[in-house]
C-alpha cells in the first residue's frame, strides 16, 4: 500500500497538471522508454515518507537500476509531480547514494531532469556541508575520472544549481518546448532588471543547441529524446564484463513460504536454516563449523548461478560463534567470495553481576571486536538482508549500515535500533534491592502521598519514550531516513 501511495507521486491533481496542460511524460513512463525490458530494481522508494517538509510523502526524485542497450545503469529521475521536483535534503541525500552505487560498482549514469532546484527554505541542510547538494556536482566530476559515462536529458525545468548536472554530464539532450536550462528563470530577470523574458529564450532547447552549445542534442519529443539517449550509450564503447550466463536450480521449497517464516522478533527460535533452504540455489549450502558456535551459521551456496559466503544470526552472537565468524568472512576476502547477510541480532544481554560472568563478557566482546575487524576488511562485495532486528553492537558486526554493505535491505518485519523497546523491562535497577529498602522506600511514600503524582508523570513518560522507540525502530521508519536502500518482499529476496 504504501509503494503504491509513493508511486502515485504528488497524487492524481499533480499527475494530471504534469500530463495534461504540461504535456509531459509521468517519471515511470520515461523509464519504460529507456528501459531495455521492465526489470528494474528501485533504490528507497520510500524514502522521505512522513518527513515533515510537506503533505507529500516522497522524496520528488526516483533512483534505480536497470539495464540499457544491455549496459547495466543506475538512474535518478525527479519526479516534478512533487512539488516540481524541488530538491529536499532527502532527495539530495538519495541522489548521493545512488551516484555512491554507481561509483562502487562502475555503473553508467543517467539523469533525467525536471526539476525547480533546491527548496531555499531549507538551505542550511541542502547547501553547505560536504554531504549536501554541491556533492552531487563533485560525484559528476569523480566519476568522469574514473571514466564512467554519464548522459542526461533535460526534460523540465532545470534551475540553478540543477543546471550543473546536465552540463558535466558526457552528452546532454534537451526537449523542444519542454526542457529548460538556466541558473534564474524568467520571475527573477523581471525581478532584477525589469526585463520580461520568455523561458524558451531565456534557456529553452533551441538556445542550448544552437547558440550556447550546453546541450549536446535536440529533440522535438520526448519519445525522441530517449531514443537518443539509448543511440548514444549504444556509442559508448562501455561494456562492462558480459554476465556469465548460467544454468541454476531453484529452491527445493518455495520462496513464498519466506512470508511465513520471517521472524516476529529476536526471540524467534526458528532455525535460519530454512530461511536459507528458500534462497539458496537448490536449497544446497555447504555449512562451515557446524557444530562449533552454532548461533551463527556460516557456509557457501549459490544463489541465481553465484557462488555465495552466507553470514546468518541463528541466536545470540556469543563468543565462539564470533570467532567462527571473524574465521569464514577471513576465508571468503582470501577467496573473494562475495558475502551475504543475514541480520536477526538479538538485543543486550543484562550487564555482568559477578567477576566470572564479567570475564566471560570480555572474553565475548573481544571475539565480537575481531569479527567486526574482519567484516569491515573485507575487501569483498557485501549484500546485508535484515529478516529480523537489528540492535546495537551486533548490527555493526553483521555488516550494517555503518560498516559500508554494497546494498542493505529489508523485510517489512524488520527493526533497527540501538536497543529494543521490549527488552526494556528486563534491565536490572540500580542501588539496594533488599527487603529493608523497599519498606524504607514505602514509608517514604505513605509520608508524602504526592510523590504518587510523580510516579504517575514518570510511568507517562516511560510510556511516550517506549513508543517512540517502537516508532522509531520499525523498517519504514529506517527506510524513508535511507539508512537502507529499501523495505523488499521477503519472496522477491532472491531476485533483489
Amino acid at each position: 500500500e504504501l509503494l503504491e501511495m509513493v508511486h502515485k507521486g504528488g497524487g492524481e491533481d499533480a499527475v494530471l497538471r504534469h500530463t495534461q496542460r504540461n504535456k509531459k511524460l509521468f517519471v515511470r513512463e520515461r523509464l519504460k522508454l529507456l528501459l531495455d525490458d521492465e526489470s528494474f530494481l528501485e533504490l528507497s522508494p520510500l524514502a522521505g515518507l512522513n518527513l515533515p517538509y510537506g503533505d507529500v510523502p516522497a522524496a520528488g526524485c526516483l533512483t534505480g537500476i536497470g539495464k540499457i542497450c544491455g549496459v547495466w545503469c543506475v538512474f535518478m529521475a525527479n519526479d516534478a509531480t512533487v512539488k516540481g521536483g524541488t530538491i529536499y535534503p532527502i532527495g539530495v541525500k538519495k541522489q548521493l547514494r545512488a551516484q555512491e552505487i554507481a561509483m562502487q560498482n562502475r555503473l553508467l549514469s543517467v539523469y533525467l531532469v525536471d526539476s525547480g532546484g533546491a527548496f531555499l527554505p531549507l538551505q542550511s541542510e541542502l547547501f553547505p556541508d560536504k554531504s549536501h547538494g554541491g556533492r552531487i556536482f563533485y560525484n559528476e566530476a569523480r566519476m568522469s575520472a574514473m571514466r564512467i559515462p554519464q548522459v542526461a536529458v533535460v526534460c523540465g525545468s532545470c534551475v540553478a544549481g540543477g543546471a550543473y548536472v546536465p552540463t558535466m554530464a558526457e552528452e546532454a539532450v534537451i526537449i523542444d518546448k519542454i526542457g529548460t536550462l538556466f541558473l534564474a528563470g524568467p520571475p527573477l530577470v523581471k525581478a532584477a532588471t525589469g526585463e520580461y523574458v520568455s523561458p524558451e529564450d531565456l534557456g529553452g532547447a533551441k538556445l542550448h543547441s544552437e547558440v550556447s552549445g550546453c546541450s549536446d542534442h535536440f529533440a522535438s519529443s520526448e519519445k525522441e529524446a530517449y531514443e537518443c539517449i539509448r543511440n548514444v550509450i549504444s556509442t559508448l564503447n562501455y561494456d562492462p564484463l558480459p554476465e556469465e550466463v548460467t544454468e541454476h536450480d531453484s529452491p527445493l521449497y518455495s520462496c513464498d513460504e519466506l512470508l511465513g517464516l520471517a521472524p516476529w522478533d529476536y526471540r524467534c527460535t526458528l532455525p535460519v536454516q530454512l530461511i536459507l533452504s528458500r534462497l539458496m540455489d537448490g536449497s544446497r549450502f555447504q555449512e562451515f563449523k557446524a557444530n562449533y558456535g552454532t548461533t551463527l551459521v556460516t557456509g557457501f551456496g549459490h544463489v541465481e548461478g553465484h557462488l555465495v559466503g552466507v553470514v546468518a544470526n541463528n541466536g545470540e552472537l556469543t563468543h565462539d560463534a564470533s570467532l567462527k565468524g571473524s574465521h569464514f568472512v577471513q576465508l571468503c576476502g582470501h577467496r573473494s567470495i562475495p558475502i551475504l547477510f543475514f541480520q536477526n541480532t538479538a538485543p543486550h544481554t543484562a550487564e555482568p553481576t559477578s567477576i566470572s560472568q564479567a570475564e566471560a563478557h570480555s572474553k565475548r566482546l573481544k571475539a565480537q571486536a575481531s569479527m567486526m575487524g574482519a567484516v569491515a576488511c573485507a575487501a569483498v562485495p557485501k549484500i546485508t538482508i535484515v529478516i529480523g532486528g537489528s540492535y546495537g553492537s551486533e548490527s555493526y558486526i553483521m555488516c550494517g549500515r555503518s560498516f559500508s554493505p554494497n546494498f542493505l535491505f529489508l523485510w517489512p518485519n524488520a527493526r533497527v535500533a540501538l536497543v529494543d523497546p521490549r527488552h526494556l523491562s528486563t534491565v536490572p535497577r540500580a542501588g539496594n534491592s533488599d527487603c529493608t529498602g523497599g519498606e524504607t522506600e514505602l514509608k517514604h511514600l505513605k509520608e508524602k502521598p504526592d510523590i504518587f503524582h510523580y510516579i504517575f508523570v514518570l510511568l507517562s513518560l516511560f510510556k511516550s519514550v517506549f513508543s517512540r522507540l517502537e516508532e522509531e525502530s520499525s523498517a519504514f521508519y529506517s527506510s524513508a531516513r535511507l539508512w537502507d536502500d529499501g523495505v523488499i518482499l521477503p519472496q522477491n529476496t532472491r531476485k533483489v
